[in-house]
């Protein structure tokens, strides 16, 4: 056995033992498919004790390379939207735009997808191309489609496939609008986080079919939904238990906030609410739903700092701060941005704060979304 059969024989091992892989189909598939193949181009590292993060790339013929492959985390592939691995000597200080999710949440994300044999799917996200060439192992290459938004990086995807001889349907694209050619599909996932799921995820997913997808947003918490295609046009499902963290969908990021509002103006009160629900992950999600449009930051003024949230659109934005143990509020724009967030978390607390495995997310046919507890 080389070091490469070792080190994924190794991994599958942890992951049946956590309880990530559940049926032996997907276990032949993981065996099938060795992820280093989908990072020859190297990835990047995290430089400790760097702010804002610093990363450093790790190349093919570098020392650690193959081992970091077979470890159960996200490998940073690509930084601001086109520089990789090869580009770079020493750190570069900006946003990572591309990624191999870890090898857990890809598999988990498969098993709760439940195909059956026969099955076609639709995958939002190529990426380097690893859990497209898992699903093709499991379903046959004929029954995958798969949309990238990056030419380069679907060009790469495609090579790896291709060196393990997997040719699916892969398309260059915008992913938010599927690929109607192929429709109608039996599943439908995303590889990465969405706002709202589009209409064309659930117009091209076949009646009784399932789509998962991360739902997230700008205040970055994001949970897994499960829905289910209604003969109506509505999907509905639950959102499955854990935290998980996906990049958004390009067209779905937020617009840059550009200057900042007056922070001095606007109607200040006391809340009993305070920035530091923002902590709590649930909370944070609800707070998503409460204003989706809304960013955050912090900023020190006037010898107190201070929680920020903005929407860059309706130029609303709320400012807390901690003074003398109690918090105090100040809005302005037309949107009352605290208002809205004290009333979600209010009506979350009032029922006992239930977790987010309770939760069940709703779209409606005319594209409008709910998340009800």
């Amino acid at each position: 056995m080389n070091d490469q059969d070792h080190l994924s024989k190794q991994l599958i091992g942890v992951l049946t033992a956590n309880g990530v892989l559940r049926t032996h189909a997907w276990s032949r598939a993981a065996e099938a498919v060795p992820r280093h193949e989908f990072l020859r181009g190297g990835f990047f590292r995290r430089v400790d004790n760097t702010v804002p993060t610093a990363w450093a790339p790790v190349l093919e013929w570098e020392a650690g390379w193959l081992e970091a492959c077979y470890t159960d985390e996200s490998l940073v592939t690509q930084i601001a939207g086109t520089i990789v691995p090869r580009d770079i000597r020493g750190h570069i200080m900006r946003q990572p735009t591309s990624s191999s999710t870890l090898p857990s949440l890809v598999l988990r994300m498969l098993e709760d997808l439940h195909v059956e044999p026969g099955n076609r799917v639709l995958e939002i996200g190529t990426g380097t191309g690893y859990s497209t060439a898992l699903l093709c192992a499991r379903l046959g290459e004929q029954n995958v489609t798969s949309i990238e938004y990056d030419e380069d990086v679907a060009a790469q995807a495609r090579t790896a496939l291709g060196r393990l001889g997997f040719y699916p349907t892969l398309v260059s694209g915008d992913g938010l609008l599927g690929y109607d050619d192929g429709a109608p599909y039996d599943r439908t996932i995303a590889t990465c986080g969405v706002q709202t799921v589009p209409s064309a995820w659930i117009e091209q997913t076949r009646p009784g079919g399932l789509i998962l997808t991360p739902v997230g947003g700008w205040l970055n918490a994001c949970e897994l939904a499960q829905l289910t295609v209604h003969d109506d046009g509505s999907a509905s499902g639950p959102l499955l238990s854990g935290h998980v963290s996906f990049m958004l969908a390009r067209p779905h990021l937020p617009r840059p906030l550009g200057l900042l509002p007056d922070l001095s103006a606007g109607k200040e009160r006391e809340t009993t609410t305070g920035a530091d629900a923002l902590n709590d992950w649930t909370a944070r999600f609800i707070l998503q739903c409460a204003v989706p449009r809304a960013q955050q930051l912090t900023v020190e003024r006037d010898g107190h700092t201070e929680h920020v949230l903005i929407d860059v659109e309706s130029s609303s934005w709320a400012a807390l701060h901690e003074d003398n143990g109690r918090w105090v509020v100040r809005q302005d724009g037309p949107d009352a941005l605290w208002d809205a967030a004290e009333e979600h978390l209010g009506r979350w607390h009032a029922v006992g704060k239930p977790a987010v495995e309770t939760f069940t997310l709703t779209v409606t046919p005319d594209g409008r979304q709910t998340v009800h507890w």
